[in-house]
Order: C-alpha cells, then sequence, then structure tokens
C-alpha cells in the first residue's frame, strides 16, 4: 500500500469522524496513523498489507470503498491492439483482468497510472475522469 493511498484513507476519516475536542483522533485514524508512523519511521513510501493491524485495515477498506473502481473513460484503446490504453493508462492484462484483482492490486495500478500521468483521462479528457 502506497503513503498517498493510507494518507487519503486518514484524511477521508478525519473528515468524517472529526475530533469533538480538537485533539483526539478517532479510532480508525488513530489506527491508520500507526502505519503511516511505521512508514516515516523507515523512511519508505510502501508498506505491506500484512503490517497493518486489522483496525487500520477495515479503516483502509472503508475508504476504498469510496473510490472509483476503474480508471475507464470508456475510450479502450487496448481494445484497437494498444499495449497500453490510452484512455486509462492501464495496460492490457490489466484491463482483461481488472475484474479479478484485488483492491490493492487495483490501487497499484492507479498508483501507477496517475504518477506517469499520460493516460487522456488526465489531460485530453479529464472531465470523463470526473464522473
Amino acid at each position: 500500500m502506497h503513503v498517498t493511498d493510507l494518507e487519503a484513507a486518514i484524511n477521508w476519516w478525519r473528515g468524517r469522524s472529526p475530533s469533538a475536542d480538537g485533539i483526539s483522533a478517532a479510532p480508525e485514524v488513530r489506527a491508520l496513523a500507526e502505519a503511516y508512523a511505521l512508514l516515516a519511521w523507515s523512511r519508505a513510501s510502501v508498506i505491506d498489507v500484512d503490517a497493518l493491524s486489522d483496525k487500520a485495515l477495515g479503516a483502509w477498506l472503508s475508504w476504498y470503498e469510496t473510490t472509483p473502481d476503474s480508471p475507464c473513460i470508456a475510450i479502450c484503446s487496448t481494445a484497437q491492439g494498444d499495449p497500453v490504453c490510452k484512455g486509462c493508462g492501464r495496460t492490457f492484462d490489466e484491463v482483461q483482468h481488472w475484474p479479478a484483482l484485488d483492491a490493492f492490486e487495483k490501487r497499484d495500478v492507479w498508483h501507477r497510472i496517475t504518477l506517469e500521468g499520460t493516460a487522456w483521462r488526465f489531460n485530453r479528457y479529464a472531465e470523463r475522469a470526473q464522473r
């Protein structure tokens, strides 16, 4: 799991369950913050999912359910023979096997295509990605 997903989940939970006193955090935020601290301490940007506590994993999965499942913008150039889709940035294999990928594999793909930022969903057809 990449640190950007962990940060997004923490911020989502902070918005969903804000601190009543401005100091204490919701149990889900604390669980995710422990994983975040491990990343910071080790100066890493990726944490093994197995290192998450059950509470942190549950909190992350709750956040994940609020994210778009697929980066598809309905312009699939892999159907025309491209090895990488111009629309979403996924490889042919990723497009074909998307339904079988688990949440963590999907987020890895999302992270990669977002960093690359070359797919049309990030520029030419960004308005389609808002749906």
